[in-house]
């Protein structure tokens, strides 16, 4: 007989494409298993009049699902991992890690082909993240961002339907959901680092939960488990959220475990960003150093500038 597990998700289109994507991949390597899909609505799905940097909660896209998980009503929870805090809570764990999926953001524009680079002057572009924020203003000081809520598909729709001239978006997400054809360039790596865990799927199952835990690590990848290791050790030693802008990349190379990371201002002005290279054994170690190597090089009193006006509000 089949042992049934529950996936918990958002209800998004691509919180649904994730939660289908791992069900399919679980049931393809456990033929003992069959897997349902539970909807719960987060906080984040809520609230989307009000910008992610103002509600200020690290686990808004996250609590809800956890809560489920603790109270035994769901088995796992499937997270776009750069949604996932840093901090799990007691009696949790991250069970596993899919396969990275392109981790770089895309332009949405009017023309194919257009760029940061060769937008007009002054130009509106919108996006709903501080990091992305940061690196354009750091890049194009002259354009003019504007708010960008909710989910992939009403945001590109709320383009259309706009006067604005570009969008940014997370390339995984576009794709995942197949609307490639919105996209004019893809933002390479070296002029725009993503947002810790981007691409990669995260599994959250109950830590105690030995039957749930073995069938989704046989979904693992190690590598890209790794990479995110090292990314949130980064992003918990900066006590990074959505306040702060901040990106990262690291990746598992035959020489070793390399990571690139940046902290900037809100407005841009002043960016921090350095890498290194360590071994992949020890992730965790290679992302604190190289947090430690932004703090000292200048990051602090930016992350100390950012949290006193976040306290004062």
């Amino acid at each position: 007989m089949k042992q049934k597990i529950i996936i918990g998700s958002r209800g998004s289109e691509l919180a649904l494409w994730q939660a289908n994507f791992v069900k399919k991949e679980l049931e393809k390597k456990n033929k003992n298993v069959t897997v349902e899909i539970k909807i719960i609505k987060t906080k984040g799905d809520k609230i989307l009049n009000v910008a992610l940097s103002k509600i200020g909660d690290k686990s808004l896209f996250t609590k809800e699902l956890e809560i489920e998980l603790l109270n035994k009503n769901i088995d796992l929870a499937v997270h776009s991992l750069k949604d996932l805090q840093t901090e799990i809570p007691k009696g949790l764990k991250l069970a596993a890690v899919t396969k990275r999926h392109n981790v770089q953001d895309v332009l949405i524009a009017r023309e194919k082909g257009t760029t940061i680079f060769n937008l007009p002057e002054n130009a509106n572009v919108a996006t709903g993240s501080l990091r992305r924020r940061c690196q354009l203003l750091h890049l194009r000081p002259d354009l003019n961002i504007v708010e960008l809520r909710g989910n992939v598909p009403s945001r590109i729709k709320k383009f259309l339907d706009s006067d604005w001239d570009a969008i940014i978006l997370a390339r995984a997400g576009v794709e995942r959901l197949k609307l490639n054809k919105h996209i004019s360039s893809i933002i390479k790596i070296d002029v725009m680092l993503p947002a810790v865990g981007q691409g990669a799927l995260g599994i959250e199952t109950r830590a105690s939960d030995k039957f749930v835990n073995d069938i989704v690590h046989s979904i693992h990848h190690e590598d890209t488990y790794i990479a995110v290791v090292a990314e949130r050790a980064l992003l918990k030693t900066l006590e990074g959220g959505c306040q702060v802008p901040i990106g990262a990349f690291a990746e598992v190379k035959q020489n070793g475990l390399h990571i690139d990371a940046l902290v900037g201002s809100l407005d841009g002005s002043i960016t921090y960003r350095k890498k290194i290279r360590g071994i992949k054994t020890d992730p965790e170690k290679v992302g604190k150093k190289l947090a430690g190597d932004l703090l000292k090089a200048g990051a602090k009193t930016i992350l100390d500038e950012i949290y006193k006006t976040a306290r004062n509000k």
